[in-house]
């Protein structure tokens, strides 16, 4: 088995497989961030005027009316940090909705209920039918592949989407942003996998690992998502963190602060089964660890050392006591036995071709990426 090689400016390292360096060692990664995103970005500053006109369109857009946006809130630092800034700092009226996939942990509904409270906002869940979760979340274990969490996020773009027809909202708040997310995790750790947005590849691995139809569960479309919304009727998606200096520091310190906020060991650990996977399931089945990804952006955008980032990836995501706790849960969750859950853990890393639409997807993302408007390092 060959060495594993690391990046000499990140920790982005050869277990993305299409990964390139050049002759000093360094990930084109890191060299995409120089030459496309940091003169732009400058670490948020710089930007008064630009994110002072969005405010004032989205405002304008929304007059008269309830909500001028929509904002989907998970709990987790992002989106919570997005909603604060949102509302207290910006004067927004958002319609807030937490899609509730049957996952969250008690931390994650404390943190949404102590913001919400005290911003004084009305809070609409949408309860995911569990049944339908449950044997979703079986058939993409059975696919063997690294893209577990697509039951959930799909149903989370969907009730996007959703709202976004039912109130004629014009604006989606997103919480993504470069400080902590400039580097996505890369495709080729996700073989086999299609697009979340993609209802054509979710359908058809229910069709091929059990037959299930769902019953209740809402899917979205890529044509839906990334056109018909945004260029017919005019739904923008806005990434207002990106106009503003929010180190990942400052963003938990305003956040424990202001409403009392309990800080996560690690990104998406506010969730059971996305804490289960990227703290368990990838490394001990692939070899992958989702925290490289996380630590570069922070690495990148100044705010964490290389040697830092190294010192912290020495030590497993979870301990073995936490996984063994987690893979109990997850099975008794998903109504398995333990032995059936490590079945798929321990099953060929062989994977069976989904139908889908990724090419889509690939050249939406091509030509967003040329346009300047997609701000995110996905090689």
């Amino acid at each position: 088995m060959s060495k594993v090689k690391i990046c000499e400016r990140c920790v982005m390292d050869s277990t993305d497989t299409l990964l390139k360096f050049n002759k000093d060692g360094v990930c084109e990664r890191c060299i995409e961030f120089d030459n496309r995103i940091a003169n732009w970005w400058d670490f948020g500053n710089g930007h008064e005027q630009e994110l002072n006109a969005i405010l004032e369109t989205i405002k304008k857009a929304g007059k008269g009316k309830k909500y001028d946006s929509i904002l989907g809130l998970s709990g987790g630092l992002d989106s919570s940090y997005l909603l604060h800034m949102a509302v207290a700092k910006w004067g927004l009226r958002p319609f807030i909705f937490h899609v509730d996939a049957g996952w969250n942990l008690p931390v994650a509904e404390e943190n949404i209920r102590k913001i919400c409270d005290k911003l004084n906002l009305e809070l609409h869940v949408e309860k995911i039918d569990f049944e339908d979760m449950r044997q979703m979340q079986i058939a993409f274990f059975k696919t063997g592949h690294a893209g577990l969490d697509a039951p959930q996020d799909h149903a989370f773009i969907a009730q996007v989407d959703k709202f976004a027809q039912k109130l004629g909202v014009k604006y989606i708040l997103n919480g993504y942003n470069i400080s902590s997310e400039i580097v996505a995790n890369p495709t080729s750790w996700y073989e086999g996998a299609g697009q979340t947005a993609d209802d054509v590849y979710i359908k058809d691995v229910l069709r091929k690992h059990g037959g299930y139809k769902t019953k209740n569960y809402i899917y979205t479309s890529g044509f839906k998502h990334k056109f018909w919304l945004p260029y017919v009727k005019g739904v923008k998606t806005v990434h207002l963190l990106n106009y503003v200096p929010c180190a990942k520091s400052k963003m938990i310190e305003t956040l424990v602060s202001e409403y009392g906020y309990i800080p996560y060991p690690q990104k998406h650990f506010e969730n059971l089964l996305t804490k289960f996977i990227e703290g368990w399931w990838l490394p001990s089945r692939f070899g992958l660890d989702i925290r490289k990804a996380q630590l570069s952006s922070l690495i990148l955008t100044g705010q964490m050392t290389r040697e830092e980032a190294l010192k912290i990836l020495e030590q497993p995501p979870l301990t073995e006591e936490e996984s063994k706790q987690l893979f109990s849960m997850v099975a008794e969750k998903l109504q398995i036995s333990e032995e059936e859950l490590m079945q798929y853990h321990d099953q060929p890393k062989v994977y069976k071709k989904y139908k889908n639409k990724s090419w889509a997807f690939d050249i939406g993302i091509k030509i967003f990426t040329l346009l300047g408007l997609d701000k995110r390092i996905r090689k």
